[in-house]
């Protein structure tokens, strides 16, 4: 099970307090067995069931503001029927440094639990194991500022909904309940995993005095240093590197969320960077180093099938555009200028320059010869007298074609780049004339 995208909690520097912001109207009931067990643990201590539908109807309306986790408290401010939110909180006992040590040993002897953890579940063999995680009844303490003088009220009850549903979503929010944060857990686990899985390199079992001190330190292994094999005398060869594919693979697919990263744009970027990975492999350079910021955002959109046609195409020209501080009729004449020649054709569109004397000066003899008027010269640029097709002369020495409304300086880039001006110039609409 994923993070929930939507629900992105903030962690403390040491992962002991996380604070979830509320959630809109519409989060439903616990989906998961542990979720469930959660709400049970507060419901079989309860004298009245209708504060406890009240509660998940607050729950479910998204009366409960974020919600703030730590060890042995959950609180969160609760909208009820005054215009004044209530406090609610509900407490569960942390658990004491032998369970911890108790616990830790257990997940360590079997591997499947912690990775059954990284994937966001609980198995109910590690929940009800030697040291039980979730709550049993009377092991939830509810208290709010409401005057209710019944307890758990509905807005301990909406918490208690609210908190189960966090659960379903990571269930290292319950272990951070009973005191040990994620990253600490994680890193725990994976040392005494390590320790655990590492040869004995006594074969007696028993390590020195140094490393059982720290049970958490893994013990040495057995080896040579590397500074003595270098030192023995010449060095056999290198292996033969493994064999480059023939292309990047394709990433997996993102899942998408209300409030999370955005799907196609996490597909194009990790598309991108295994391209270039993928370069850098094959041929030792980066195709796109030293490419600036606006010419990436061109890239970016030029990759994009549909060139801005489909609603979600759109909206990414639209940031892109936005985000390079251009509009996005600007993005879109790049974009066609890329597609027609890359870097180079960008280039060609936004940067007039002074060629040398050679091609561009043979280019306009050679456009009368073939009958066409003469055309005006600018820098790199020979436009048409009537002004609605122009050539451009690329840095790469290629001729570009430019089409645009006669007196309107208003240049497309259209039809493929050549070093024929002559050929370039005949494929534009109307290049014939």
């Amino acid at each position: 099970m994923n993070r929930p995208t939507g629900a992105r909690a903030r962690a403390s520097a040491d992962g002991l307090r996380r604070t979830f912001p509320a959630q809109p109207a519409g989060d439903g009931a616990a989906t998961t067995w542990w979720g469930r067990a959660w709400v049970t643990a507060l419901t079989e201590q309860s004298r009245d069931p209708g504060r406890l539908a009240r509660g998940s109807d607050y729950a479910a309306r998204g009366s409960v503001d974020a919600v703030t986790v730590t060890p042995g408290l959950v609180l969160a401010y609760v909208h009820g029927s005054r215009p004044r939110p209530y406090r609610a909180r509900l407490r569960v006992r942390p658990l004491t440094d032998e369970q911890w040590e108790h616990l830790l040993d257990h997940i360590a002897d079997h591997p499947a639990h912690l990775a059954a953890l990284l994937d966001r579940e609980i198995p109910p063999a590690l929940a009800e194991g030697p040291v039980p995680l979730l709550p049993g009844a009377g092991d939830l303490i509810p208290d709010c500022t409401c005057p209710d003088p019944v307890r758990p009220c509905k807005h301990a009850a909406a918490l208690c909904h609210r908190t189960a549903r966090l659960l379903d979503h990571d269930p290292f929010v319950l272990l951070l309940l009973r005191g040990r944060g994620e990253d600490d857990l994680v890193d725990t686990l994976t040392r005494l995993s390590v320790t655990r899985a590492a040869p004995d390199p006594t074969g007696t079992g028993d390590f020195d005095d140094a490393q059982t001190e720290d049970p958490y330190r893994p013990p040495a292994l057995p080896g040579v240093r590397a500074r003595d094999v270098l030192a023995a005398g010449p060095r056999p060869p290198l292996p033969p590197p493994p064999r480059v594919l023939d292309g990047p693979l394709p990433p997996p697919p993102y899942p998408g969320g209300h409030g999370g990263p955005d799907p196609l744009a996490l597909d194009q970027l990790a598309t991108q960077a295994a391209a270039r990975a993928h370069a850098l492999l094959a041929t030792g350079r980066d195709p796109l180093a030293g490419l600036g910021h606006w010419a990436d955002a061109v890239r970016i959109a030029a990759a994009r099938p549909g060139s801005g046609l489909t609603s979600a195409a759109r909206d990414l020209y639209a940031r892109l555009a936005r985000a390079a501080g251009r509009d996005v009729t600007a993005l879109h004449r790049a974009v066609a200028a890329w597609q027609l020649g890359g870097e180079a054709g960008l280039v060609a569109l936004e940067e007039p320059w002074d060629p040398p004397a050679g091609p561009f000066d043979r280019a306009r003899p050679a456009l009368l010869a073939a009958g066409h008027p003469r055309p005006r010269p600018e820098r790199n640029r020979l436009t048409h007298p009537a002004g609605d097709r122009q050539l451009r002369l690329g840095r790469d020495g290629l001729w570009y074609g430019y089409v645009s409304d006669p007196g309107r300086d208003d240049w497309w880039p259209t039809g493929c780049p050549g070093v024929d001006p002559v050929a370039v110039f005949a494929a534009l609409p109307g290049g014939g004339a």
